[in-house]
């Protein structure tokens, strides 16, 4: 790990030990964008499971919207947005998508709640549903099924994550004078530094 991605790293470690320490909603709360393969962008709010050196992880049914569009192209930019740290902080991550390794995603599913993962089951991510009741009664069926037993990751529900080629730190100030760095890797896998103007 090279040193200016080593120093993007803990400037977002200690940004996100502010978030919490500032008493944000939920700090792990991150707009994930993709688009298809005609540049039809989409975004949506998701929860960070976990970061590290390999990147930004989050779980999600690859059946649903977000999941074919990033297995069609497999590039996302992240958005996380802590408006009580300092004078307001944004920091905005753009990188490949990979799924996360088999083992990865059972550990993290068996963690979840029970009522988690029967939803997990019984929900088919995206297509349209007639009635709140038809999602009830599949849960119910499905909490039946598993009756007893633990409840295995369903195939298609697993962890994706965001390797960054880009991570923006934005700094609020007044009358927008904001104070932007951006951290970037290029194909060479070389990262620079620079400041952007507000």
């Amino acid at each position: 790990m090279t040193d200016l991605y080593a120093e993007a790293l803990d400037t977002f470690d200690r940004l996100f030990d502010e978030a919490l320490a500032a008493g944000e909603p939920d700090r792990t709360a991150m707009a994930v964008a993709t688009s298809t393969l005609d540049a039809r962008p989409s975004v949506r709010m998701v929860l960070l499971k976990s970061h590290d050196a390999r990147g930004f992880a989050f779980y999600t049914h690859l059946d649903g919207r977000k999941g074919r569009e990033l297995q069609a192209n497999p590039h996302a930019a992240l958005l996380f947005h802590w408006p009580r740290v300092r004078d307001g902080v944004q920091v905005r991550i753009e990188g490949r998508v990979h799924e996360v390794p088999a083992d990865e995603a059972d550990a993290y599913f068996a963690s979840r709640p029970r009522g988690s993962q029967v939803g997990a089951w019984a929900s088919k991510q995206s297509e349209t549903l007639e009635s709140a009741e038809t999602f009830e009664q599949r849960c119910q069926r499905m909490e039946a099924d598993f009756q007893g037993r633990e409840i295995p990751r369903p195939p298609r529900w697993t962890g994706l994550r965001v390797r960054p080629r880009r991570i923006e730190f934005w700094y609020g100030a007044q009358f927008r004078l904001h104070e932007r760095w951006l951290y970037e890797r290029d194909a060479a896998s070389v990262w620079t530094k620079r400041m952007l103007f507000p």
